[in-house]
């Protein structure tokens, strides 16, 4: 009688319904918002035939604007782990004047429109700019190239570096950081034997996040690149103006393409996290 009247009230205080339910509910909606339209982008591209797909993937304007795009993207990712973790570091571990305004601009990317933070780094960056107009007679020129994009790209990837370090950073351990330094460790040993290995699987969150969010970035690129054929063009771009020419079967082409390659690189980074917790026996 005690054991079901246990088994009841446990059962009484679910809050969310039973697994059959909320597994439909999960099944319907992400077939609904990923699986349906992923499934028509890759059926609408099996109307082309084999030489037609090659060619509209292939284009020298298109593999352009694949170098560009991740090679971007790649590059940018790589700076917003540097700085994003110095950035983290200091919000974690330092408390100073107008420490929570620093905290709130990380996240302005998020709520600013794309549009917006392109216009705004142009105006910023171009040879009539605030900041363009003393570095172009130096022979810096950082908008309307490929530059531009790098720099785009950047301001729209940092918060998801930040914001991925710096929970576990704030979870961290300082108990461990004392007891290396009690035995003589450096700063650079402490924090590349203790403190780096805890907070690599993070890392590695933020960079494929960052990396993954810039590779499908139009608003904020486009204004600031110039869209030059050949030269600074991107991916997206190639694909609007494949919509634009009534194109839609070259333009699933070229997103299929870029869905694939972005699957592959996820596995990657996937699995290199997965080495990581294995390798220093962090949590999954």
């Amino acid at each position: 009688m005690a054991l079901f009247s246990l088994a009841r009230s446990h059962k009484a205080a679910r809050v969310l319904p039973g697994f059959n339910i909320t597994l439909g509910f999960t099944l319907t909606y992400l077939s609904l918002i990923v699986l349906i339209p992923l499934s028509a982008l890759i059926f609408k591209t099996f109307t082309l035939t084999w030489d037609q797909f090659v060619e509209a993937v292939t284009g020298p304007r298109v593999m352009a604007s694949y170098r560009l795009t991740f090679g971007a993207s790649l590059i940018a990712a790589l700076v917003n782990v540097v700085f994003g973790l110095l950035v983290a570091w200091v919000l974690v571990r330092y408390d100073f004047f107008g420490k929570k305004v620093v905290d709130a601009l990380v996240d302005l990317p998020f709520a600013l429109p794309t549009a917006v933070a392109g216009i705004s780094l142009t105006a910023l960056l171009a040879g009539n700019g605030w900041v363009g107009q003393y570095l172009e007679p130096m022979g810096i020129q950082l908008a309307f190239n490929p530059n531009g994009v790098v720099i785009a790209l950047i301001f729209i990837g940092l918060p998801f570096v930040v914001r991925t370090v710096q929970p576990v950073l704030e979870d961290a351990e300082k108990e461990l950081e004392e007891a290396a330094t009690c035995l003589g460790a450096t700063r650079w040993q402490t924090f590349s034997r203790v403190i780096f290995p805890s907070i690599a699987p993070a890392l590695l969150t933020g960079f494929a996040m960052a990396f993954a969010r810039a590779i499908g970035e139009y608003g904020s690129v486009i204004f600031i690149a110039g869209n030059m054929p050949m030269v600074s063009e991107i991916t997206p771009l190639i694909i609007i103006g494949k919509l634009e020419q009534y194109d839609y079967a070259g333009a699933t082409a070229v997103a299929v393409v870029m869905l694939v390659i972005s699957f592959i690189l996820l596995l990657v980074i996937n699995a290199l996290q997965a080495w990581q917790r294995r390798h220093t026996g962090a949590p999954a």
